[in-house]
């Protein structure tokens, strides 16, 4: 697939180096920083092109004409889309993915398609980390909570503390755990390695578990990892920007949430529209702050500031002064590696959450979603069985008899509003949506060759 992306900040450099590794993908990236460009040409195998990304020689120079895919990652909403109007007009690019922040314009779908601006996709990645963070705070304990087919069906990554009834125990005896239940583990790493779950398999305390769930039974497999956590009641968020502010509004209305910034501007105006949180106009890295706000009574703190250094602090600040669980908003993969797990609980990754709505349209077969997990090693997806049956090397077989590549999970089947959690020996019919877990991303192509068209097994 031929790929043109423009803009090579924090998400677009994630998406060059995520879809170069795939050999079928040819990868151009578009920038106005020259050294950025020179930066990701010595690591990666892309072309690059420096330029405005809106005019129209320059996409041409970056092979407009011919491309299959334009995503449009600047920091401008409005350059994205008048570079998918371009690729339209003048290449008639079959697929525009572009990158809008403005919830003005996200709230007005009418703008987007094929009468409008031509964008087929819209991605707010502040959206996409807001619903993200919420979904971690709705479950706590939780280190990931991703949804599948239209959220009946969901993977839950979490780390197996002392007093999980499942800690110490092996997988088989999951079932007399939660007899009325069906859950499949689908992923075990242990200090960072990956141990194939099989029904000997101990769980131990420390493991990072993802098991695959229909949406009502995830609490009940919650507690076989960890001892129950109290809902949570008290959030304090630090950063008044757009995740932030977007946060506390979806949190208002269920929780006492108080929201903190330096910028008494950002502070005004958040407080001008919020109902029930109270907003603080200070430093979030402030211990005194801190303590008058009765840091040691809350159960969520969440960093989500500009500045990855100021999250980490605050969060690691937040933790020792008593807050039962802190997030931080990091940038850089290498820095989230080293701060999850210790003193902050959650590390949010936005170029990781945001890769997952770029690669459902990238991905080869009939894959409708995506899921990157652990920095980019392993990854989630949902894909559908072809109609025609007869030429799909998955309809009509066992899951022992499907050729799965290694490292390779079927977890879960969704057959029209049944989630139907996957055995040896459950037979895959057309239009199932099935659930994989991949713990090897090198073999993403071979997955999507069995759910592609006109292939044969």
């Amino acid at each position: 697939m031929k790929i043109i992306i423009l803009g090579a900040g924090q998400v677009g450099s994630t998406a060059a180096q995520q879809l170069s590794r795939e050999q079928t993908n040819d990868v151009t990236v578009v920038d106005t920083r020259d050294e950025i460009l020179r930066d990701l040409q010595d690591r990666l195998d892309i072309r690059t092109v420096s330029g405005n990304a809106a005019h129209p020689a320059v996409l041409e120079a970056a092979g407009g004409n011919g491309a299959d895919l334009i995503v449009a990652l600047t920091n401008s909403d409005e350059v994205n889309m008048i570079a998918c109007q371009i690729a339209w007009t003048l290449f008639r690019t079959p697929t525009k993915i572009a990158r809008i922040r403005s919830g003005d314009y996200n709230q007005r779908p009418e703008l987007f398609g094929d009468t409008a601006i031509p964008v087929d996709l819209a991605i707010s990645p502040e959206q996409l980390v807001t619903d993200y963070v919420e979904r971690l705070i709705r479950y706590p304990g939780a280190l990931q909570v991703l949804d599948f087919a239209d959220g009946r069906v969901r993977l839950v990554g979490m780390r197996a503390l002392k007093g999980g009834k499942l800690v110490g125990h092996q997988l088989r005896e999951l079932r007399a755990h939660i007899p009325n239940r069906d859950v499949r583990v689908a992923a075990i790493y242990r200090d960072g390695q990956n141990v194939k779950p099989d029904g000997d398999t101990v769980i131990a305390e420390h493991d990072e578990v993802f098991f695959i769930a229909a949406r009502d039974d995830m609490r009940t497999m919650m507690k076989e990892l960890i001892t129950e956590e109290a809902p949570v009641r008290r959030v304090v968020i630090a950063g008044a920007g757009n995740i932030g502010y977007r946060l506390a509004r979806a949190l208002e209305d269920r929780a006492q949430v108080k929201l903190i910034d330096r910028s008494a501007e950002r502070t005004r105006r958040a407080a001008e529209t919020l109902r029930n949180t109270l907003v603080l106009t200070g430093d979030a890295a402030d211990e005194e702050l801190l303590l008058e706000e009765n840091i040691d009574d809350t159960d969520v703190f969440v960093a989500l500031t500009n500045a990855e250094e100021i999250n980490i602090l605050s969060a690691m600040l937040a933790k020792r002064l008593g807050a039962r669980r802190v997030m931080a908003l990091i940038n850089r993969p290498s820095y989230a590696e080293l701060m999850e797990g210790g003193k902050i609980d959650i590390a949010i990754s936005p170029q990781t959450i945001t890769i997952g709505a770029l690669l459902s349209h990238v991905r080869r077969g009939d894959v409708v979603r995506v899921h990157s997990l652990r920095r980019g090693a392993a990854e989630a997806m949902e894909a559908i069985v072809h109609a025609d049956g007869r030429n799909s090397p998955v309809a009509g077989k066992r899951i022992d008899q499907i050729g799965l590549p290694e490292g390779t999970t079927i977890g879960a089947i969704v057959r029209g509003e049944e989630a139907i959690m996957a055995h040896h020996d459950t037979v895959i019919e057309v239009d199932d949506h099935v659930i994989l877990f991949l713990t090897d991303r090198r073999h993403v192509e071979d997955v999507g060759r069995l759910f592609q068209a006109g292939t044969r097994a």
